[in-house]
């Protein structure tokens, strides 16, 4: 199994109706496997999510933040690791707001 403890990511690209931006900064935690992080930057003042990690590495959380007007946002993400020629992890993302207008997105995240 893929382990993410410790390890932080920045998001690369995301669809528009999405509120990270290259400043949110994503720091993993991961106990067998349960995943957690707590992220914030950008648009982001503060966010949570909780996951589980597949055997493969994949993910599949459920997420909640608020943002810079003041709102709490949520929704759910299902995550697939590409890993680089540098080693470091490429996060593939497909999400889905379950808050606001409920709509879908993808985004890409890269480890530093």
């Amino acid at each position: 199994m893929m382990n993410y403890n410790n390890k932080k990511f920045r998001p690369i690209s995301n669809s528009e109706n999405g509120e990270t931006t290259t400043e949110t900064v994503f720091e993993y935690k991961q106990k067998g496997n349960i995943l957690t992080s707590n992220y914030s930057g950008g648009q982001i003042i503060t966010g949570h999510l909780i996951g589980l990690v597949d055997s493969e590495g994949n993910i599949e959380m459920t997420y909640h933040q608020v943002n810079k007007n003041g709102e709490i946002m949520t929704g759910n993400c299902k995550s697939t690791p590409e890993i680089m020629s540098t080693g470091k992890l490429r996060l593939h993302e497909t999400w889905q707001w379950t808050s606001g207008d409920k709509s879908i997105g993808k985004s890409v995240l890269e480890e530093i």
